[in-house]
């Protein structure tokens, strides 16, 4: 299958030369100029990576970014004039898999989207399930089933209950879910991620007023029981 690309820029003339030459690579390349078609892409389309620049009039690259993070894991190259130390740690604390600075050669860039699309197949190709009693989680066809039955989860659902499950037993604290789930720089209180174990709850408790799988551990954060 030939792997699709959302590119995303307001330089019309360096976006076409981007598509002139991933086309001739073998990529399928989609493109957007503007933060908001550039997520009502990312929806219509599903893209396998996206690169994208962060200065853009509007919305701009990093909300672009924290958006689609919520939205799915789909590997993100951060395209930049900006060269700081914070900024690089900023993106990727958002989640980016790679950043690119411009100037840029285009082979480079090439090098980097495919390097990036192998880290995540071989990474696919490793992670299979989680077990949770008889909560069943298939990390790559990203499912979920009690029993014989789907639960029909958001994409943060699924990186929240993932997440959950992989230290199920333990507890992580309030801190550490928002981070790994939506970005240190995105959500900056808890009630967001209250929202999404209520959410959850909804779907995975048999009594969510009364939940025996997804518990608060009072003043620290949440626990998924073995």
């Amino acid at each position: 299958m030939i792997p699709k690309i959302l590119i995303v820029d307001d330089d019309r003339t360096l976006i076409q030369f981007l598509k002139d030459y991933l086309s001739g690579e073998g990529f399928e390349v989609i493109s957007a100029d503007r933060g908001q078609k550039a997520l009502r892409l990312f929806f219509d389309e599903r893209p396998d990576i996206v690169v994208l620049d962060v200065m853009m009039p509007g919305m701009d690259g990093w909300e672009v970014c924290a958006r689609i993070r919520e939205l799915a894991d789909t590997p993100v190259i951060l395209l930049t004039a900006k060269t700081s130390e914070a900024d690089k740690l900023r993106g990727f604390r958002l989640g980016v898999d790679d950043y690119v600075t411009k100037p840029f050669s285009l082979a480079e860039l090439a090098a980097r989207v495919e390097a990036v699309l192998g880290r995540v197949q071989a990474k696919a190709g490793t992670e299979k399930f989680i077990q949770v009693g008889d909560l069943q989680i298939d990390l790559r066809k990203r499912e979920v089933r009690i029993g014989e039955g789907v639960i029909d989860l958001t994409p943060t659902e699924f990186r929240l209950l993932a997440l959950l499950a992989e230290h199920a037993g333990e507890a992580i604290t309030q801190d550490d879910l928002i981070t790994k789930v939506w970005g240190d720089n995105r959500v900056k209180s808890g009630s967001a991620l209250r929202r999404y174990i209520w959410l959850l709850r909804n779907k995975i408790e048999s009594k969510p007023e009364e939940p025996s799988r997804l518990l608060t551990v009072r003043g620290y954060g949440y626990r998924l029981e073995k």
